[in-house]
């Protein structure tokens, strides 16, 4: 198996591997009606027909929000059921596997568009060794121009039997030590590695969208 002779990786720093350029480490949601007490019995009193109809369309009101209320819990619950449903992975044949578990309805990123995403980046075993959620910022960079690891460019833009990502899509990407750090591994010092050499990596992208 070949391994990458890209330059480009994540910086090298412990908690903080934005998978962008070593060479460039970023630090970086009563309705009261009056009743008719008052009026003399021998009163004849006149229907009121136009607090009927006030009263059926409030009560529509209500019940189109009741609704939408529900639609909207209903369509988070899909949503947070998508997003928590086991997702299987297809393998593309550059050795890539990807599963999408939102389908972002927005544009796809165009090669070396300059693009926001979030991510969690784990090794195999679960342990994760960073997250742009726990900084609070997403990763802004160029895609598909080497500035970020294969894996990332070919699992956000595309290709190779790779569907590309669309704006608020989610998508857990398996990214094979060639498409990552390869032998080198990354954050290593002092004998012991954050990633180590030829480790299989698992990223959750969210594509936000361009930058």
């Amino acid at each position: 198996m070949a391994i990458s002779s890209c330059s480009c990786s994540l910086p090298l720093w412990p908690g903080h591997f934005d998978p962008g350029n070593v060479a460039k480490a970023r630090t970086d949601l009563s309705f009261v009606v009056r009743n008719n007490a008052d009026k003399p019995r021998n009163c004849t009193v006149e229907p009121r027909p136009d607090l009927l109809s006030t009263t059926t369309g409030r009560r529509g009101a209500i019940g189109m929000g009741l609704g939408l209320v529900k639609l909207v819990a209903w369509q988070s619950w899909v949503s947070g059921a998508a997003e928590t449903a086991p997702c299987e992975l297809t393998v593309a044949p550059s050795g890539l596997a990807y599963c999408d578990k939102v389908v972002g309805t927005g544009p796809e990123a165009v090669k070396g568009q300059l693009i926001k995403a979030h991510y969690v980046g784990k090794l195999e075993n679960g342990k994760v060794f960073d997250s742009s959620y726990n900084r609070g910022k997403p990763l802004t960079f160029k895609v598909g121009v080497g500035e970020v690891i294969k894996g990332w460019d070919e699992g956000i833009l595309g290709g190779d039997g790779v569907p590309p990502m669309l704006a608020g899509g989610k998508r857990i990407l398996k990214l094979p030590p060639e498409l990552g750090y390869g032998m080198r591994g990354a954050g290593c010092k002092g004998g012991s590695c954050v990633i180590p050499p030829q480790s299989v990596l698992l990223f959750d992208v969210e594509f936000i969208g361009k930058a």
